[in-house]
């Protein structure tokens, strides 16, 4: 398991078909060692920061294996960068990465914390306005890091499991119940009592628990 791309990005106007939209989409693969916080990376940023950036979500992960799938798919290349991720990995995917675990990558120490829910903005990136839900419903979402400690990363830099989250719930499992079994009444509380989900899924999956209580 190895990180084979480390891309950052500031938020840009952009004009898209003649509408005018912030965004920190884009995304531009480094060359050398980068600083990673407890926010984000050095030179990273994201434009909305409701639904993007902070503790939960510093670091956006993207699995390479997924990219021949979505060449296939579309018949356009797809590279590191593509999802906007800030790593494109090898050799770890939603199948293996379970949410609460524990890597270390350089000098610093990350957890997986959700899976990724990409928006609008990523159909606007590629002109594929099916995109972000073929995203969700393949469960090929890429997920999220927070920094547990921060350090220093460079491209091609190992990452080694430190701690199994508790339960082992994989971010592949987290998708299934999350988008194709949302009457799962047990799999959503136990994924809603996950000591590292975070915050703003913990909330969506409270709701949909209480949503099943009301008479």
């Amino acid at each position: 398991m190895r990180i084979i791309s480390i891309n950052v990005g500031k938020p840009k106007t952009v004009n898209i078909d003649g509408r005018l939209m912030t965004t920190g989409i884009d995304k531009t693969p480094v060359a050398g060692p980068i600083a990673v916080g407890k926010q984000n990376l050095a030179g990273d940023g994201q434009a909305d920061l409701i639904h993007h950036g902070g503790e939960d979500k510093a670091i956006c992960a993207y699995p390479s294996e997924h990219f021949t799938y979505w060449e296939e798919r579309y018949g356009r290349p797809f590279a590191a960068g593509a999802f906007g991720e800030n790593w494109t990995l090898s050799g770890l995917t939603e199948d293996d990465a379970c949410l609460g675990d524990i890597y270390a990558a350089g000098t610093a120490l990350v957890q997986v914390s959700q899976p990724r829910q990409p928006c609008s903005k990523l159909a606007f990136k590629h002109q594929l306005s099916d995109l972000p839900k073929a995203v969700c419903q393949t469960g090929k979402s890429g997920f999220y890091f927070r920094v547990l400690q921060e350090g220093i990363v460079e491209p091609g830099a190992p990452l080694v499991l430190v701690e199994r989250g508790a339960g082992a719930l994989s971010i592949a499992y987290i998708n299934q119940i999350y988008y194709h079994e949302r009457d799962n009444a047990a799999a959503l509380e136990q994924i809603a009592n996950h000591p590292a989900l975070s915050a703003s899924w913990r909330e969506a999956f409270q709701k949909r628990l209480s949503e099943r209580t009301r008479p």
